[in-house]
């Protein structure tokens, strides 16, 4: 019997063992791997227009793309771009396939649970826009109406009534409307809106300068008013290495030093710096 004990004992301080370590096994762990294999890999989108998106040659541009590049010519590695989808991004779930995601993600204290923020390279404002014929003048029209969302961005929050502004530095959230109908979508839902007012969408929540940049090319679309809310895009990487955070966050600081970050937002977003707060 107490040669079992013993045995139990044993095996139950392994156990522990095992959980101390695999809590802090992220400690240094992915700088490592990125610094060794002189690759960072990045995951981006192919359709998130002036963000990233693909060229007449298939190749992703975007001011996210230029800061992902500018980052690894810091740490003095290769970039590795690997495309999931928002969806997966969000999810959390990335098993190691890629070291650090653009996207702009809101770094919300829900988020915060799932990811590490390391740096802020960006500020955007949402708009609802409709088609060009929408009778609708005013956010209130938009009461009980088929509104399009990203998938996994707090533009759903918002529509329903139910975003709570918890990232750094937010303002109090003024509701105008509340959606009747949302309806999600893995891009953009600006095709829906440009087959008509209200044949399958009445209003669509996005980035105000994506939204105007796609305006700017062809889409029968216009802003509803004024913009619904601000809030800071941040890189995500899982939590849990200390190191890998400060460098990145470091990277970023440096491009903001030296005026690279303002520079390529400004050559993306039609000569806007949307690095600062608008």
């Amino acid at each position: 019997m107490n040669k079992l004990m013993t045995v139990i004992t044993a095996a139950a301080s392994l156990a522990f063992a095992y959980v101390a370590c695999a809590a802090t096994a992220n400690a240094g762990a992915v700088l490592d791997k990125v610094l060794n294999t002189k690759t960072l890999t990045v995951a981006v989108g192919t359709d998130w227009g002036v963000m990233s998106s693909l060229n007449d040659n298939r190749e992703l541009v975007g001011y996210d793309i230029d800061v992902a590049k500018g980052i690894a010519e810091y740490l003095g590695v290769q970039v590795k771009f690997i495309t999931p989808g928002w969806d997966v991004i969000a999810a959390g779930r990335w098993s190691g396939r890629w070291d650090m995601a653009m996207g702009q993600m809101t770094p919300s204290k829900s988020r915060a649970e799932k990811f590490a923020f390391p740096a802020v390279y960006v500020y955007g404002r949402a708009v609802a826009l409709v088609h060009k014929d929408s009778k609708a003048t005013k956010l209130s029209d938009l009461n009980g109406k088929v509104v399009g969302i990203g998938s996994g961005e707090n533009t759903e929050q918002y529509a329903n009534n139910t975003l709570v502004a918890d990232w750094p530095g937010a303002k109090p959230i003024e509701f105008k409307f509340k959606a009747g109908e949302i309806k999600s979508y893995t891009g953009t839902a600006f095709e829906d809106l440009r087959l008509g007012d209200g044949v399958r969408l009445d209003a669509v929540l996005y980035t105000e300068i994506l939204a105007l940049n796609a305006i700017k090319a062809g889409y029968p679309m216009k802003v509803l008013g004024e913009p619904l809310y601000s809030t800071p895009g941040a890189i995500a990487i899982m939590p849990g290495d200390k190191e890998f955070n400060d460098k990145i966050a470091a990277a970023v600081q440096s491009m903001r030093d030296n005026g690279t970050l303002s520079k390529l937002s400004m050559k993306w977003y039609d000569g806007v710096d949307c690095t600062v707060e608008r």
